[in-house]
């Protein structure tokens, strides 16, 4: 099979039909027909080029003859469904419409006529694109960019044109340029999908006002950002707070602060403004990739090193601080005045040779994860001299080196030799600093991205049946908001500890259950109208007897019958007092975003919990390592240790009741909102002392996904690891093997089996004589959206027994399928490959039945895939498992194989 993605006739083409007005009538042309005129003449572009008249006379015959990869469309509105339904009959494969002011009335039309044509459609109302390797300008966006590594994606026309103008002055370079606008077809998700897989990108940037899908934007970003670095900046930032919500969680995030959240889990990086924007991309187009967080300062002046050194603190950034070697090694290279302690203080006198000295070390340096080389004109020094010692120290440079040339007129000249060598130069020691932050932070995101929890953990199975029963209960009596009670019989179904909680309907109940429960108790009023109990007076603490819970029952309902009118009145609660003298008041909620769905949130707890503002956030499914991260970026986790004479608590409690929230989300699409709040910590465990949840009725279900088991996930950003379909299976000849869904960590293990098949094999599969998967491709194979693809892996333990006797066991990939959801959504492409010391025992039949079975599940039609026509082996297993072979009249070095589902 050919890895060739689908919108390669859009960003690659071979040959482009241009519908963009008569060249014999100019006078006529639009502004965007003329600016794209003028683009596409203006370089020589290296596919076949045609310009076509909208008003072609011709036979359907000669028009069919004309057919082209792409069609680029420049025409007045009214005349573009009659462009568009032209390029479908020249067959064109994919569609680029440059307009602007076209309605969602006519947006809707144009992608009707696309999808009957059977073309991908990028527009309307865009800009265009640029493939400056191509020497390909299909833009109204000025100039063909130069060419680079970087990938500019955009959702405004006048940010696309500033940026462009912006990289002309800064020797900054792009592999694409895709300009996208309100009602666009093709979207911010096909674009990173097809960048995360363009061998010409090495990083992205993104400028974004809003999304329409979350789920198919978080596949696209998590596949991009999971190959090669992605920077956003997003507009359109939102107020925290929410007035009609109902719990405090939900009452203190914003939807910024879930985009955020999002970016981070996508293993993106987020920056918040467009100054950050362009020194992101400065620091891109030079391939760094950072791959920690300590930055090492090397300057010619104390006071622009201490400024650096202090935003590296308030940042949270570390100074790479040099080991003893390094200063023992470079001290007789500097001048007698040089620091070499916290900073690379070089002295005023340091010159060329003393940069590249320090840059020198501090490259070999270990403990130095980046460079930032600050220079202030000092008499007697050149500063281009200086910057060409760091031009030429670039070229061996193994982490990214940073400048920071301070004045103005003096460096101007050394600011140009930055420059041309592409190294990042900013004016200003915090900008600089700054830039490498953001870059950093993609080294720390990555760990995030790496994690693909299950949608259950290994605890104690949870009664979700019971816990279904509560919802349905409650949502048949026409309400939203669980009682305590019915909110803690749905955490005790998911056993989160929570305290003994019974109800009393009259004064005489609270006494008796009082007594019977010991003292001191706490009294709450349980109605389903009351939001917040202390608000109306409806908490009793520290009740010490019988006499006083009885009057303490009396005057809480007539005061919350007072303050609050025609509220449902239950009753009252009675739970023994928890106290949190040693302990630690935590809460912790669920809130739902439009459109990330559920977001787990933790912080401190409490009455005070609004004041505090303490918002920790990460998107479900939970594992061990995401719950412990998500505890230690919340404010309260500093009070976790020893604290005021009290223990350390017991983490692992939290963490234990982070991952059951986790599996209450995905299990119960109907959870909306929930504070558990206060928890209450200490060094012996973790109880829930009051619990609210607000429930609306579940999301529906998709076509495509009913009856599958990933389509109850529907509610999710992310989908959890689907371990439903891990099956164990014997192996022909003696032993067995799992078949089970890929995960990034398989990565080695799949270059292993790349590595080790035959030129013959690896030719069979990718059509390459490549002798293992670039970065890109191999994060394509892995880190997979299980949603919209699946890859199988046959995975076999294997026994080894060291000199020593030592008995040890490892596990070895021997086996891979797959499957990619194609753009009609009703039918895949698939792939197989098994290693070549495991062909003939069964393997690939297997591995294709289990494929299959999983399309089949995810409500697929038809399976299709292209074999070689020199491969008899594929083609005679493809006939055995029953799938149809037909010519394929793109290549006659293929074979077309598909079976209906």
């Amino acid at each position: 099979m050919m890895d060739k993605h689908y919108l390669t006739p859009l960003f690659d083409p071979a040959s482009i039909i241009v519908l963009a007005g008569r060249s014999d009538h100019p006078d006529e042309f639009t502004t965007q027909a003329r600016v794209l005129h003028e683009a596409l003449r203006a370089q020589r572009y290296s596919g076949q080029l045609t310009f076509l008249d909208v008003h072609t006379s011709g036979t359907l015959a000669d028009l069919a003859q004309t057919r082209a990869d792409l069609a680029i469309i420049a025409l007045p509105p009214q005349e573009l469904a009659a462009g568009l339904e032209l390029a479908g009959r020249v067959n064109c494969r994919c569609a680029l419409v440059i307009s602007s002011g076209v309605d969602a009335a006519l947006a809707a039309r144009l992608r009707k006529i696309a999808r009957r044509e059977g073309m991908h459609l990028l527009g309307p109302n865009s800009l265009g694109i640029q493939r400056p390797s191509l020497g390909l300008n299909a833009s109204a966006a000025g100039p063909l960019a130069r060419e680079g590594s970087l990938a500019l994606v955009c959702q405004s026309g006048a940010l696309t044109t500033s940026i462009l103008d912006w990289a002309r002055n800064n020797a900054v370079g792009f592999s694409s340029v895709i300009s996208l606008g309100p009602h666009t077809d093709l979207g911010l998700a096909e674009a990173l999908d097809f960048l995360a897989n363009d061998p010409r990108t090495q990083s992205i940037v993104v400028y974004m006002e809003g999304i329409h899908s979350a789920r198919r934007f978080m596949s696209a970003l998590r596949s991009a950002a999971h190959a090669k670095p992605v920077v956003v900046l997003k507009a359109g930032r939102k107020a925290a707070g929410n007035e009609a919500a109902q719990t405090h969680s939900a009452a203190i995030v914003g939807s910024d602060d879930v985009f955020d959240a999002a970016l981070r889990r996508a293993g993106a990086v987020r920056v918040r403004s467009f100054v950050a924007l362009f020194s992101a991309a400065k620091c891109l187009a030079s391939r760094y990739r950072p791959v920690g967080r300590r930055l090492a300062l090397i300057t010619n002046g104390g006071g622009p090193g201490v400024l650096a050194a202090d935003w590296v603190n308030e940042i949270a950034l570390e100074l790479g601080r040099p080991g003893a070697e390094t200063v023992e090694a470079l001290a007789p290279k500097l001048p007698p005045l040089a620091s070499l302690t916290d900073l690379m203080d070089l002295s005023e006198e340091a010159g060329p040779e003393h940069y590249g000295a320090a840059l020198d070390a501090a490259f070999r340096d270990r403990q130095i994860d980046g460079v930032l080389a600050i220079f202030s004109p000092k008499e007697g020094i050149d500063p281009v001299a200086v910057a060409r010692a760091l031009a030429e120290a670039k070229r061996r440079a193994p982490k990214p080196l940073l400048a920071c040339w301070m004045g103005d007129a003096s460096v101007l000249p050394a600011r140009e030799v930055l420059r041309e060598a592409q190294i990042p130069n900013f004016r200003t020691p915090e900008a600089a600093v700054g830039a490498f932050g953001n870059i950093a932070s993609f080294y720390q995101n990555q760990q995030l991205l790496q994690q693909t929890p299950p949608p259950l953990t290994a605890l104690a199975k949870p009664d979700i049946e019971g816990a279904r029963l509560v919802i349905e209960t409650v949502l048949a009596e026409r309400r939203n908001v669980l009682t305590e009670m019915e909110s803690k019989t749905l955490l005790a179904a998911f056993h989160i500890p929570v305290t003994r909680t019974l109800l009393a309907r009259s004064a005489h109940e609270a006494m008796m259950i009082g007594t019977q429960m010991g003292f001191p108790v706490v009294l709450k009023i349980d109605s389903p109208d009351v939001a917040h109990k202390s608000d109306v007076g409806g908490v009793a603490l520290d009740v010490h007897n019988g006499s006083n819970a009885r009057d303490a029952y009396t005057d809480m309902v007539q005061r919350v019958a007072r303050l609050q009118p025609g509220a449902r009145i239950n009753g009252v609660t009675v739970q023994p007092m928890v106290r949190a003298r040693r302990g630690r008041e935590i809460n912790i909620g669920v809130v739902t975003d439009d459109p990330f769905g559920p977001v787990i949130t933790f912080g401190a707890g409490g009455t005070m919990i609004e004041l505090i503002n303490d918002r920790a956030m990460e998107l479900p499914p939970l594992n061990q390592f995401l719950a412990r991260r998500l505890i230690d970026r919340s404010r309260v986790a500093e009070v976790l240790g020893e604290w005021r004479g009290a223990p350390a608590v017991r983490r692992e409690a939290l963490e234990q009741i982070l991952l059951r929230v986790s599996e209450m989300v995905c299990a119960l699409p109907q959870l909306r909102e929930m504070d558990i709040n206060p928890v209450i910590v200490d060094e012996r465990g973790a109880v829930a002392v009051d619990a609210r949840i607000v429930i609306h009725e579940g999301p529906q279900t998709s076509t495509r996904a009913e009856g599958s088991t990933l389509g109850q996930y529907s509610h999710l950003s992310i989908l959890p690891y689907p371990a439903r379909y891990e099956q164990v299976w014997p192996l022909r000849g003696g032993g067995e093997y799992l078949v089970r869904p890929i995960r990034p960590d398989d990565a080695e293990m799949v270059q292993r089996l790349v590595r080790g098949l035959s030129p013959e094999s690896r030719y069979f599969r990718f059509v390459s004589q490549l002798t293992e998967l670039p970065k890109p491709m191999l994060a394509r194979f892995t880190l997979i959206d299980y949603d919209r693809e699946m890859a199988l892996a046959a995975v076999l333990r294997e026994r080894t027994v060291d000199e020593s006797g030592e008995v040890s066991h490892t596990e070895r990939i021997i086996g891979i399928s797959r499957y990619v959801t194609n753009p009609d959504h009703t039918s895949c492409e698939f792939a197989l490959l098994v290693a070549d010391d495991f062909t003939g025992r069964g393997l690939g039949s297997r591995l294709m039945l289990s494929i299959m079975d999983v399309a089949r599940d995810r409500g697929l039609a038809e399976i299709q895939g292209l074999v070689l026509s020199n491969n008899p082996n594929m083609l005679k297993l493809m006939r055995r498992l029953g799938f149809e072979v037909r010519p394929f009249p793109d290549d006659p070095e293929f074979r077309l194989v598909v079976h209906q589902l």
